[in-house]
C-alpha cells in the first residue's frame, strides 16, 4: 500500500502545483526565483525537450503502457525492495500527472525554468529520479556482484 501512497502523494503534488501556476499565471509569463531559476507557463504538447509536438493522443498511450509497465514492475518485485519499489512510485506518481493533464487538457503544464534547460514540472523531476535511483540501484548491484563471485 505504501508504493501506491507515494505515487498518490507525487500526484496530488504534481497536481497542485499546475493547477496554481494554471490559476496565477499567463500563458507564457515568467516570474524570476533566484539566479537561473524562474517560473515560466508553458503548455507542452510533446513528450520531453518538446519532442513530438502534436502527437499528444500517442503520448498518452505511451503514458498508458508505462504506467502499466511500472505497476506490472510493482508486483514483480518483492515487497521488501524498498529502494526500487519506492523508485517505481515516483516513476507512476509522475506519470500519472502528466498523464492527466494529456488527457484532460491535451498538453501538460510546465514551469520550471533553468534557462539553459527547456521547461519542466514536478512530475518530470519525479520520473527522473525514479529512473535514476533504479539505474544506480541495479548499478550497484551488478558492481557487487562482479567484486563478489560465488
Amino acid at each position: 500500500m505504501l508504493f501506491y501512497a507515494i505515487a498518490f502523494v507525487i500526484l496530488v503534488i504534481d497536481q497542485f502545483i499546475k493547477y496554481l501556476v494554471h490559476q496565477t499565471m499567463q500563458l507564457g509569463q515568467t516570474i524570476p526565483l533566484c539566479g537561473m531559476l524562474k517560473l515560466t507557463y508553458v503548455r507542452n504538447t510533446g513528450a520531453a525537450f518538446s519532442l513530438f509536438i502534436g502527437f499528444s493522443p500517442y503520448l498518452a498511450a505511451a503514458g498508458v503502457i508505462v504506467i502499466l509497465a511500472v505497476i506490472c514492475f510493482h508486483y514483480r518485485l518483492p515487497a521488501n525492495r524498498y529502494d526500487l519499489q519506492a523508485s517505481l512510485a515516483f516513476i507512476l506518481g509522475g506519470s500519472l500527472g502528466n498523464l492527466l493533464d494529456r488527457i484532460f487538457r491535451s498538453y501538460v503544464i510546465d514551469y520550471l525554468d533553468i534557462t539553459i534547460w527547456p521547461v519542466f514540472n514536478f512530475a518530470d523531476i519525479m520520473i527522473n529520479i525514479g529512473v535514476i535511483l533504479i539505474i544506480f540501484k541495479l548499478c550497484s548491484e551488478k558492481e557487487k556482484d562482479v567484486s563478489h563471485p560465488v
